[in-house]
């Protein structure tokens, strides 16, 4: 049997993706970003991103079905992200994912935004072992997850009880004088600092929190202590060395994370690890998760920067594993949801 070749459309937030799969076969991953549109107001406007997909929609199709060789009505499926995200942004990808089905005669599925960023690494590295440990941190969310099955069984172990990972990120670059988005400028930032400079609190992992929040992440402490101390060097007349509070502040970050993910692969036995997300594009983080993992023999499943952040991608294979696996599509009054769980994973 031919694998399947399924169009994924991304609008969960300020990019535009369009993904052309066949199988676990990356074919076109074509990317409208805003991001500067957003840039001058320190974060995502909702109603600026809206409008930048109505914009950017048909464009970015075009170029991923020129860039992948193919005809539209040569795709199987569309596969959309039906949630999480801003609601007027889903808005647009959903509807031009209903019109393509309706306009192509073609079967549509309504995917979950963080089940994708899961799935994305098949096109890297084959199918998921199973179950896997997935460990996913972007700008919106920070989760932890025991995936048995990508397509329908996915148990949510941690989350963030306050800022997601790059939320803090975004923060702090702000505190430091940073551009927005702030990763990757705290990123290049902290590669000329000395991550022990300053320590900065590891939020939630006291053995106190460990009762309650064993798998859950806090970075709102953590985002208020390095506020603090800037604030106070700066009244006491000291320089305020950016790179080395910039490299402290992401030590911080990633040795939480590292620290739960490995607790739960190997609280539940579980020895592959998938990490996805925005964040997942940090260097400390992938240098981090490839030190732990290895002490602690667990595989780690990472994709390449470029897949971490949000993209048509992983949405198109996400959509080529449900048709792969036969799961059955969404019905096309399937509605958007901004807080879709992530035991939803198909609309």
């Amino acid at each position: 049997m031919t694998e399947p070749l399924v169009l994924g459309i991304e609008t969960s937030c300020d990019e535009t993706g369009i993904g052309i799969v066949r199988g676990t076969t990356l074919l076109a991953d074509a990317v409208a970003s805003s991001v500067d549109e957003h840039a001058r107001f320190g974060g995502v406007v909702p109603e600026v991103a809206s409008r930048a997909h109505l914009e950017a929609m048909v464009p970015t199709i075009e170029r991923a079905c020129m860039t992948a060789g193919i005809r539209l009505d040569d795709v199987d499926a569309i596969s959309v992200t039906s949630g999480p995200g801003l609601a007027g942004a889903l808005l647009v990808g959903v509807a031009a994912a209903k019109a393509l089905a309706v306009a192509l005669n073609k079967p549509i599925y309504g995917v979950n935004h963080l089940a994708a960023h899961v799935c994305v690494d098949q096109l890297e590295h084959g199918y998921l072992d199973q179950p896997s440990i997935a460990l996913l941190v972007s700008g919106g969310h920070s989760s932890l997850l025991r995936v048995a099955d990508v397509t329908q069984d996915i148990e949510p172990l941690g989350q963030t009880i306050d800022d997601a990972a790059g939320e803090a990120f975004d923060k702090i670059a702000r505190v430091l004088g940073l551009p927005f988005p702030g990763g990757p400028y705290i990123d290049r930032a902290a590669q000329d600092g000395n991550p022990h400079a300053i320590d900065f609190p590891r939020g939630l992992t006291s053995p106190k929190d460990l009762v309650k929040h064993r798998f859950d992440v806090s970075f709102s402490g953590l985002k208020t202590a390095v506020a603090r101390w800037v604030e106070r060097e700066q009244n006491s007349g000291n320089a305020v060395i950016v790179n080395d509070v910039a490299a402290s502040f992401q030590e911080a970050v990633v040795d939480v994370l590292m620290r739960k993910a490995i607790d739960a692969c190997l609280t539940y036995d579980v020895n592959t690890l998938v990490i996805g997300g925005g964040v997942a594009a940090n260097s400390r983080l992938r240098t981090i998760a490839r030190e732990r993992c290895q002490e602690h023999n667990i595989t780690l499943r990472i994709p390449s920067p470029a897949l971490c952040t949000d993209n048509g991608a992983m949405v198109a294979a996400l959509g080529s594993e449900l048709v792969r696996r036969g799961r059955s599509e969404s019905r096309l009054d399937f509605g958007t949801q901004s807080s879709m769980n992530i035991t939803e994973v198909v609309a």
